[in-house]
């Protein structure tokens, strides 16, 4: 009697154990990757060196914070923001969750927000921005979107300035490796930001997640991201004898394996630049399937490729109106004006500098192209209405320089 009352009480306890075990062991099992999604490209000519689903959608986690960055760059190239310019924190930035310390009402330096964006990866800090930007994290989502199908990326929507889940921002690894390319030809005066192993807030260092920096050599960026959707993702970007490889990583198991994965695909670009392999590589936009036709190599549609179908273009136009609501404080249009095309980067540069005080209200984009055996440059003033473009090339035009005006369809 006494053994069947023993077998009946530990029975249920050791029932109760090996439950208790197996809900601890799931709390602490690491998270789970995402699916995998790979491409190099070199990022001198835009070929692409190796690709494994680089077009399936995937979340950008905090690699959308390249596109915050990437916008905080334009507004500070033409003057809406200054470095040391001090931004207020919200209560609705205040309450992203991770992040550097910040309380609603304290002011951060633009610097610092990028700081702690490219270090850290603080949420907090992205929404800042945004919201110095677009008026409301919604608004620059919405600004963030355009601006992206501008530079090519066709397959992607953001919804945050973060990369905190949602599960209508998506991306896909091509469109990452254009967005990492951009930023580096794009915003040459801002790219070093990147190689920032360590900076100072209230006292405290902030040091790098991104781990390449220190691990290969002429490694100097881009950004890392994690949620537990996606796994661990990274945008790297390295330079060696004079030749530059951007590459994307998506669904690392964990920080090491991703970057261990991100190794192997930076050694497997330089190995093939350095036995000619890359000569014949397809082009990162042109060899895209047949959706994503009409991507251009660092900026917008109409670059170097066939313009996408009726149904493509119309697929676009309905995922950039869901994304964009109508009240979003962004430019009202997606016309735009060229000015010329260039052999060099700078030459565009230099004419946009000349000209973009004309139109503030436009977004200056250099827009690198490849035409055969070399690469030329547009300049181009973009974000603006039929009208005002057509305006600003009679203005142009009466003052004798070159312009034409680009229609969103073009």
């Amino acid at each position: 009697m006494r053994t069947d009352l023993a077998k009946g009480r530990i029975l249920p306890a050791i029932v109760t154990i090996c439950f208790t075990a197996l809900a601890l062991a799931l709390t602490a099992a690491p998270a789970l990757a995402g699916p995998y999604s790979a491409i190099v490209v070199d990022a001198d000519n835009g070929r692409v060196l190796h690709a494994q689903e680089p077009d399936a959608a995937r979340y950008p986690a905090s690699l959308t914070k390249m596109m915050t960055l990437y916008m905080a760059f334009d507004a500070l190239k033409d003057g809406r923001l200054k470095m040391d310019q001090r931004l207020t924190v919200s209560k609705h930035a205040a309450a992203q969750p991770y992040g550097i310390p910040l309380r609603a009402g304290q002011t951060i330096t633009v610097r610092d927000a990028i700081l702690a964006n490219i270090t850290k990866s603080a949420n907090n800090a992205a929404a800042v921005l945004g919201e110095a930007i677009g008026g409301t994290e919604k608004q620059f989502a919405a600004m963030m979107t355009r601006r992206a199908q501008q530079l090519g990326m066709h397959s992607t929507i953001f919804q945050n300035a973060s990369g905190l889940p949602n599960t209508k921002q998506k991306s896909t690894a091509r469109d990452m490796a254009t967005l990492g390319i951009a930023l580096v030809k794009n915003h040459k005066a801002y790219y070093s930001y990147f190689s920032t192993a360590e900076f100072e807030w209230q006292g405290t260092p902030v040091r790098t997640h991104n781990h390449m920096l220190a691990r290969y050599e002429g490694a100097d960026g881009i950004k890392t991201g994690f949620i537990a959707a996606s796994g661990f993702n990274l945008v790297a970007s390295a330079k060696r004898d004079g030749r530059r490889i951007v590459a994307v990583v998506y669904g690392g198991t964990s920080v090491q394996a991703r970057d261990n994965r991100m190794i192997q695909l930076l050694d497997i670009g330089f190995e093939k630049l350095e036995s000619g392999e890359d000569r014949n590589a397809p082009l990162l936009m042109v060899d895209a399937p047949k959706r994503d036709q009409g991507l251009g190599l660092i900026s917008n549609a109409e670059a170097a490729a066939p313009a996408p179908t009726a149904a493509r273009a119309k697929q676009i136009k309905k995922a950039t109106q869901v994304a964009a609501p109508r009240e979003a404080a962004a430019p009202s249009g997606e016309w735009a004006v060229q000015l010329g095309a260039f052999k060099q980067a700078a030459a565009a540069e230099k004419l946009l500098d000349r000209v973009k005080t004309k139109l503030p209200e436009a977004e200056p984009l250099v827009d690198a192209i490849d035409a055969g055996r070399s690469t030329l440059y547009r300049a181009r003033l973009t974000g603006l209405t039929q009208t005002s473009a057509r305006q600003a090339c009679e203005q142009l035009k009466r003052e004798k320089m070159t312009c034409a005006v680009i229609s969103p369809d073009a």
